[in-house]
């Protein structure tokens, strides 16, 4: 798989093979410098180029080559990672990291918007959960969609802002997001997933679940985003319901999720 880019690139593999759900990863070197060569293998997972060619480097990894499904790009050698962070008493300084590169991605550029998905395409799965289920899920439908009649400062979204998808690429570059979903539509939107991780990926150490710690994040992310209190726990709320929506489709367990919507919806309340 890897080997006609080895050849086309003039690559050095530089580690073994990384395998995820979305894509096959090779570390390798291009003339000394380090870059991450990574081959999409899932459907819904094509398409992030558009937007991180668009981005050019700002707020996100650099492209340094393209073709096809393959992609060239620049490799995060720094050791910080905002899930250790969060999980070991810094998660104050993990949201504020993950706000400033969400500023950074949403920045005016002055040219026009790739082809992105719309968001209202986005939330498709979650009105027929919600017929199914109801409950907390008809309240995350019902946000959703008076969010998405209402729209605001509509522009390029990266979709899947979570601590494994902003990597710490160096004192010179900085923290830069990985792996976008190329998405158009409210800002607000992209500040949500952060609230349900890390314990997407592990809930045994949890995080994000914790009362306090969401109210937390809130505040950091009211001020530090210049968003509207209810608005965010809105997107949150709705989010957190497609999320499930998506984990019950695939026979997942969506209790994360579940419990991040509970916390919104009680704040809502409040």
């Amino acid at each position: 798989m890897f080997d006609p880019y080895l050849t086309r690139w003039s690559l050095v593999a530089d580690g073994d093979d990384i395998v995820t759900r979305a894509a096959r990863l090779l570390p390798v070197r291009q003339a000394d410098e380090a870059a991450m060569l990574r081959i999409v293998t899932n459907p819904e997972a094509k398409g992030g180029d558009v937007l991180l060619t668009w981005w050019d480097g700002e707020g996100a990894v650099r492209v340094l080559e393209v073709d096809g499904d393959a992609l060239l790009l620049e490799r995060a050698e720094g050791r910080r990672s905002l899930t250790a962070m969060a999980r070991s008493g810094q998660d104050d300084e993990a949201t504020q990291i993950i706000c400033d590169v969400i500023a950074e991605l949403h920045a005016p550029r002055a040219k026009p918007l790739p082809d992105l998905i719309p968001l209202l395409d986005w939330f498709a799965a979650l009105w027929p959960a919600a017929e199914a289920y109801g409950g907390l899920l008809a309240q995350s439908a019902e946000a959703a969609r008076r969010l998405l009649a209402g729209q605001r400062e509509v522009g390029a979204l990266h979709g899947d802002i979570h601590h494994d998808n902003i990597l710490d690429f160096g004192p010179e570059r900085g923290w830069l997001a990985i792996d976008p979903n190329r998405l158009c539509g409210d800002r607000g939107f992209d500040y949500a997933n952060l609230f349900c991780n890390p314990d997407i990926a592990d809930p045994s150490v949890p995080v994000a679940v914790l009362a306090e710690r969401f109210r937390r994040r809130v505040e950091i992310v009211v001020e530090r985003a210049d968003l509207e209190r209810d608005r965010l726990l809105s997107w949150i709320l709705a989010y957190s319901g497609l999320s499930a929506a998506w984990l019950l489709g695939d026979g997942d367990d969506a209790s994360v999720d579940f419990q991040i919507a509970t916390l919104a919806a009680t704040e809502l309340a409040r």
